[in-house]
């Protein structure tokens, strides 16, 4: 098996593993092949699945995800890597990842890379191969997009620092948000000694060191990932866990991976989370990050969140109905919790109160709000405004 076919081989079951602000499905790299200019750029496999991701910055890129290996000695009961469970495994050495990967992006079919690996010989050893990769790539090849690099768990403190010196960001899979959750979905795993400390020096390296010692001039942004609907956690759960990881430890973003079975694990005759769950989901902790609500405004029933309506819109018919929000007297946290208005329009509204130009429903719509939204919940100089009925 040549080198790309072996590296597409490890890509295959990447869906796994979210990454970057946003991710589309893969797509197959013959999707990019008209955009090739020269036609002596390196063949590629067909099928090598590019993933079209955009950057918290707002740049799209074209991803590549990927293992170094596929063999793991850990038993998450939910993991396609899972040890003991029977496919053919693949390995590639450091230099052979990076000599991939780098055949990929000088033809033009990926600009970035999420490197991850199953643990194989235990977490320090296989975080050494990884920074190892990473290395090659900065260093040998001078690659100088985006890299996002998993911390496995156990690695020391010594090879997140140097992660952090290499990568854009990093990232550690809590996967359940309780140990209790932790032990039925990764029993080989511990909670607060292999996956929240390595996260927690992420954050005292940011605090303690000079930005200039990471990549580029700065530190990397951090994640983490949950696996939803595998063992029974909550919304509730899940919500806390992530608004403390966001508040205390700086994580920009914590993602949802909708369980899904896999045959041959001991998960495998569970079902499938109803997809809204993860929407759901993704939407609260945006609340929670970006717009200022805390974990008790949170609308749950029983510790999970409504699946026919978004969190803020329940918020909003729980507490605006009969307090409409006056647009020319609210300040920017009440502004954004009004549903149409997110932190860009609210900052607009403001500034357009200061120069007076918000008097008209028009103006409304000039600033990008979304009257259809907005409309019950708002007030425009004591007046309300007319839109179509909600259908929900």
């Amino acid at each position: 098996m040549d080198l790309l076919n072996r590296l597409n081989f490890l890509s295959s079951e990447m869906e796994v593993e979210p990454d970057v602000e946003t991710s589309a499905p893969p797509v197959e790299a013959r999707a990019f092949e008209a955009a090739r200019q020269p036609a002596s750029t390196p063949a590629c496999p067909q099928d090598v699945p590019v993933y079209k991701a955009c950057l918290p910055n707002g740049q799209k890129i074209r991803l590549l995800k990927t293992l170094l290996t596929s063999a793991c000695e850990r038993n998450c009961s939910y993991c396609p890597f899972r040890a003991g469970r029977n496919f053919r495994r693949e390995t590639l050495k450091p230099e052979e990842l990076a000599k991939s990967f780098m055949m990929l992006h000088q033809a033009g079919i990926v600009e970035g890379l999420f490197l991850s690996s199953g643990v194989a010989g235990g977490g320090v050893t296989t975080q050494d191969r990884l920074l190892a990769a990473a290395e090659i790539l900065r260093q040998r090849y001078q690659f100088r997009g985006y890299l996002h690099l998993k911390v496995m768990p156990g690695s020391d403190q010594a090879q997140v620092e140097r992660a952090m010196q290499l990568a854009d960001r990093v990232s550690v899979n809590l996967e359940a948000p309780t140990a209790e959750t932790l032990a039925r979905l990764a029993p080989q795993k511990v909670l607060l000694d292999e996956l929240l400390k390595p996260l927690r020096w992420v954050q005292e390296i940011r605090y303690n060191q000079p930005a200039w010692r990471g990549w580029n001039a700065r530190w990397p942004s951090s994640t983490t990932q949950f696996v939803v609907g595998a063992v029974g956690e909550t919304d509730g759960e899940l919500l806390k866990a992530s608004d403390y990881l966001m508040r205390r430890i700086g994580l920009t973003r914590v993602y949802y991976s909708g369980f899904r079975p896999v045959a041959d694990t001991p998960l495998e005759n569970a079902a499938a989370i109803h997809p809204w769950r993860q929407n759901r989901l993704y939407q609260a902790s945006f609340l929670l990050r970006d717009y200022g609500f805390s974990l008790d405004e949170i609308p749950l029933a029983d510790g999970f969140l409504p699946l026919d309506v978004d969190p803020k819109l329940s918020w909003a018919m729980q507490h605006l109905n009969e307090q409409p929000v006056e647009l020319t007297r609210a300040d920017f946290h009440e502004l954004v919790r009004v549903p149409g208005i997110g932190p860009h329009t609210a900052r607009q509204i403001l500034a357009a109160r200061q120069q007076g130009g918000l008097s008209r429903q028009e103006d409304l719509r000039r600033l990008g709000l979304s009257i259809r939204r907005a409309a019950p919940f708002i007030l425009l100089n004591g007046r309300s405004i007319p839109s179509q009925p909600r259908l929900f």
